[in-house]
């Protein structure tokens, strides 16, 4: 009996659906992103160029193990992100690092930074979704809007068709296929955690506008790519996702 229940796979500590993920990818000089790298972990290129990527999305029926928390089911998050590997025994995981995540709940934000140590923020936040009349399936455009520091922000997109699957060796796939987070903790210390979903589909952009005060949200060295027409822009439909508890790895500092 106890044998059995160690063998047990580990409960997510979050689930949730994340839902018409609008994703703006801007490559961006790597070395711009080397102070971000948490320990133990490298830049993931693509083609030898590395990316950056503003997200906007939906948190549906958000569970805290198991538990629906009040008032903090159904939210919106927008975060800046950037793409990163760390090597194993078992080969390499792909992740993602986040600069920055908006969320509209102080708990929300307070729970992400205690937990996973990420820099979240918490800010007014809405999203919109338009149909073509007569499809209440296919999204013809998604934006998500915020405020930060008395600025309105905006994600606007709009999109070209309905949802098909990755193109293999895309750009689109290389984006999507990240399932590990990685959080700096100190010089040597990173948090890792997974987060698992099914492979996604994409519905691509005939236009994309990003609209933002970058100096003041990000910081100035982050400026320049965000003001460049972004390399790829999709609307992810989205999945069911496990979020699990982060494990702390030892590594030598980034040098």
């Amino acid at each position: 009996m106890i044998r059995r229940f160690l063998s047990l796979p580990p409960r997510p500590f979050l689930t949730a659906e994340w839902r018409n993920l609008a994703m703006l990818n801007f490559k961006i000089d790597p070395a711009i992103l080397q102070p971000w790298l948490p320990a133990g972990t490298e830049l993931d290129f693509w083609h030898g160029q590395s990316f950056i990527s503003v997200v906007g999305f939906q948190f549906v029926d958000t569970r805290v193990l198991g538990v629906s928390i009040p008032f903090h089911r159904n939210f919106t998050e927008v975060n800046l992100r950037f793409y990163v590997r760390r090597q194993t025994l078992d080969g390499w995981r792909r992740g993602v690092v986040f600069i920055k995540e908006l969320a509209p709940r102080a708990a929300i934000s307070l729970t992400a930074r205690l937990l996973y140590g990420e820099n979240y923020l918490t800010v007014p936040m809405g999203h919109g979704i338009e149909f073509t009349d007569g499809d209440t399936m296919t999204p013809s455009r998604v934006f998500y809007q915020w405020k930060f520091k008395g600025r309105e922000n905006r994600i606007d997109m709009r999109l070209a068709g309905a949802a098909g699957e990755v193109e293999s060796g895309s750009e689109a796939e290389f984006i999507t296929d990240h399932h590990w987070g990685y959080t700096r903790r100190s010089r040597n210390s990173t948090l890792e955690y997974l987060v698992e979903h099914p492979r996604w589909s994409v519905c691509p952009a005939s236009e994309a506008d990003f609209d933002c005060d970058t100096h003041q949200q990000y910081g100035r060295q982050f400026v320049e790519a965000l003001a460049r027409p972004p390399s790829s822009s999709f609307l992810v439909t989205g999945s069911s996702v496990n979020v699990f508890k982060g494990v702390a790895i030892i590594a030598p500092p980034i040098p």
